[in-house]
């Protein structure tokens, strides 16, 4: 055998043998993987929410058991929350699917709202997989454009409201007021490079949110989703401009932040305002007031009062309204606006809200958001309103002045 087969020989003999150490590990291989393969394909598809207590037992318990239990969640009556899935099963705005009902679709959405509750934490609570959760939160939100068009009304400008009809305080100056506007702070959650202009004077991220109310607490309008940064005013503009009508001969009361019009009557600058400061004077004062202009914003600040204790109880009913969320924006601008047909649903429906005070803090208030308060002075940032200010200044002084001169003669 000449070298060349020699060589030829080895090299088969190499490859032989580097053959059979392959297949012997091939063959280690083949017993480890294939019965790990084999166990997967026999095991059968383990489900995520394995709890016999579901959602519909949870839904049935609240909706049968003690109220306090429905409060607690819900933030609402039981009756009350009975009463709405009715109205939205009747009005065709939600529907009962296989699996889920109305009082379950209503519930997942009003414990979220109450709670400030993830996906994650809903999924576990009402035994739902997180696509049917986020569908059935998303088919809420979808319906709370119509719900506001339907439970938030402005004021009839046909009849004065009787809080004022029948107080001598406030007959007949203030006959033509037919309610009170603020503005608040919501917290917002947005990407980084669209944060700046929702960025506030506290330097937290917000929206700036204007709502009316009459004088029955009953939020009247309401306008969503302006920048923290942008100024009451500014917010009140905007919502002129899309439609925010006052009736002719009538007005709203506002606070200092805004400029003051005929329709929207502001106290006077640089006198005392606050029901506080009077509270505090009026001991060691021989009259309660000064002069015309500390009457006019006493009375005032009274009922103006009336938006700041809607406000309130409002955030106090939905806390979710004090701290960031991680829905998307549009959700998060919609969701003041479902707070506030809840809290009319639930006072037309003479719901209570003195329980609220002896309700555990779910939210802590370390989680709240550091948020500024209504603008405490206009910055004559709004030209058309800034047109307006004469004609405001006249009604505000033959009010004050009327108020005064009827003061003066009771008292002597």
């Amino acid at each position: 055998m000449g070298s060349s087969d020699k060589i030829m020989e080895y090299r088969k003999e190499k490859i032989r043998k580097f053959m059979q150490l392959q297949q012997k590990e091939d063959d280690e291989l083949f017993f480890v993987i294939v019965p790990a393969i084999l166990q997967c394909l026999n095991d059968e598809k383990r489900p995520v929410h394995t709890s016999e207590y579901t959602g519909a037992k949870k839904m049935k318990e609240i909706l049968e058991g003690h109220e306090s239990w429905c409060k607690s969640e819900f933030r609402m009556e039981p009756e009350i929350f009975k009463a709405t899935c009715n109205y939205l099963r009747w009005e065709g705005l939600l529907r009962d699917t296989r699996r889920v009902t109305i009082e379950e679709q209503l519930g997942m959405f009003l414990f979220m709202i109450s709670h400030n509750a993830s996906n994650e934490r809903l999924k576990k609570t009402f035994q739902h997989s997180g696509e049917t959760v986020h569908r059935h939160i998303k088919a809420v939100f979808n319906i709370i454009p119509t719900l506001t068009h339907k439970f938030l009304k402005l004021p009839s400008s046909n009849q004065t409201h009787p809080k004022i009809a029948t107080d001598p305080r406030f007959w007949p100056f203030f006959k033509n007021c037919i309610g009170a506007i603020d503005g608040t702070h919501v917290p917002i959650t947005i990407s980084e490079e669209k944060a700046p202009p929702y960025r506030n004077r506290k330097g937290t991220l917000s929206q700036n949110v204007m709502v009316a109310c009459d004088f029955n607490l009953n939020f009247t309008f309401i306008s969503c989703g302006w920048e923290g940064s942008a100024s009451d005013a500014g917010v009140l503009r905007s919502a002129i401009s899309k439609g925010f009508h006052v009736p002719e001969g009538k007005f709203y009361l506002v606070d200092g932040g805004y400029a003051n019009t005929p329709e929207f009557l502001a106290p006077y600058r640089g006198v005392r305002y606050h029901l506080s400061e009077f509270r505090r004077r009026r001991s060691s004062r021989a009259s309660e007031y000064a002069n015309h202009k500390e009457i006019f914003n006493h009375r005032h600040a009274i009922l103006r009062n009336h938006i700041e204790r809607a406000i309130g109880v409002l955030k106090k009913r939905f806390q979710i309204l004090k701290v960031g969320t991680h829905h998307p924006i549009e959700s998060q601008i919609k969701i003041p606006a479902a707070a506030t047909v809840f809290h009319n649903i639930i006072r037309g429906l003479n719901g209570d809200e003195g329980w609220l005070d002896e309700q555990p803090t779910y939210i802590q208030p370390s989680d709240h958001i550091d948020l500024p308060e209504g603008d405490g002075n206009y910055q004559n940032d709004v030209e058309s309103l800034n047109l307006q200010d004469h004609a405001g200044s006249i009604l505000r002084d033959q009010i004050a002045i009327q108020m005064w001169e009827r003061y003066n003669q009771n008292q002597s």
